[in-house]
């Protein structure tokens, strides 16, 4: 018997510094009532899905920028979500800024949760690969600042829901791909990964006419690799002066795209997902037992940085 999830690819356009997280809620409202009409089960929203992308600006003090993480979730402005969700039957994916508070003292994350059709929290993932630089970078039409902003996650963790093996990731951790074979190694069936991309990429400009061919390229080889499900979402359009890409999709475990966005404000993008498809991946080409070699992969986990081999005597 199949196992079937209706998927929802929520894909939002600019959010702005002026827009308020009541005005955000009633956007990703909309959304989820969208989707629920449409039959879906799950919603997936993108990475920092509740404000603008604050790590453009470099802001001395870092409390300054406390309005932009969430101090607790459900909060006050986002209970009605989660009790939306759970009056609808519908689950939900959410990228957002954490402030917490961890033996007495504050950490910031990017971080994600997934939240299942009770309106219960079943999982959180904290970003791992933080991209950008941690330093003011004035030079920059725009900077990147997640270094400064955030702590790094420590793990790649999957949880059971919607009848399957789910995954999180976010953003840059879609370029690598260690990110998906932990989870892959896992027994992963679906991953959900928000994320917020320029366009422009100041250090290497001549990559910004690949950003979206590289967007597909990563999460369509991950998907393939590893015989499973992949959900990748955009927060999109001109915010704040910063182009971002679109092209939030659904990717089925043969790496092709079956279902995708094709504007670059808020928009749904659905499929019908079949998590038994995975089962041809995992247990064929991608039979990890069998096939896997993992005593030549030592220099993975040994080994942070490049290294060129020494020349040979001439």
């Amino acid at each position: 018997m199949s196992r079937i999830v209706n998927v929802a690819a929520a894909q939002l356009g600019p959010i702005h510094r002026t827009d308020s997280r009541r005005a955000v809620v009633a956007r990703l409202l909309e959304h989820l009532r969208n989707a629920h009409a449409m039959g879906c089960q799950l919603v997936v929203f993108p990475e920092l899905a509740l404000t603008t992308f604050f790590p453009r600006w470099y802001v001395e003090d870092q409390a300054e920028m406390d309005a932009y993480y969430e101090a607790e979730m459900p909060g006050p402005e986002t209970r009605i979500l989660f009790e939306t969700a759970a009056q609808l039957r519908i689950g939900f994916y959410i990228g957002y800024a954490e402030l917490a508070v961890e033996n007495g003292v504050k950490r910031r994350y990017n971080t994600s949760i997934l939240v299942d059709q009770s309106g219960k929290i079943i999982g959180k993932y904290r970003k791992v690969h933080l991209p950008g630089h941690a330093q003011n970078e004035p030079w920059r039409a725009f900077q990147h600042l997640e270094k400064y902003y955030f702590e790094p996650g420590s793990s790649f963790d999957v949880w059971r829901g919607f009848d399957g093996i789910m995954g999180m990731a976010l953003c840059n951790d879609r370029r690598w791909s260690e990110t998906y074979r932990v989870m892959g190694l896992q027994g992963v069936e679906m991953i959900m990964m928000g994320y917020n991309t320029p366009v422009h990429n100041p250090p290497a400009p001549e990559h910004d006419d690949l950003s979206m061919f590289h967007n597909q390229l990563v999460m369509q080889a991950g998907a393939y690799q590893n015989g499973t499900w992949v959900v990748g979402v955009a927060k999109a359009g001109n915010e704040e002066g910063c182009e971002m890409i679109g092209g939030s999709c659904i990717i089925a475990p043969s790496g092709e795209i079956v279902a995708a966005c094709s504007t670059k404000g808020d928009e749904l993008a659905i499929a019908r997902c079949d998590l038994d498809l995975c089962r041809s991946y995992k247990t064929t080409t991608f039979n990890f037992e069998r096939h896997r070699r993992p005593e030549a992969y030592s220099l993975i986990t040994e080994r942070r940085g490049a290294i060129e081999p020494e020349a040979l005597p001439a």
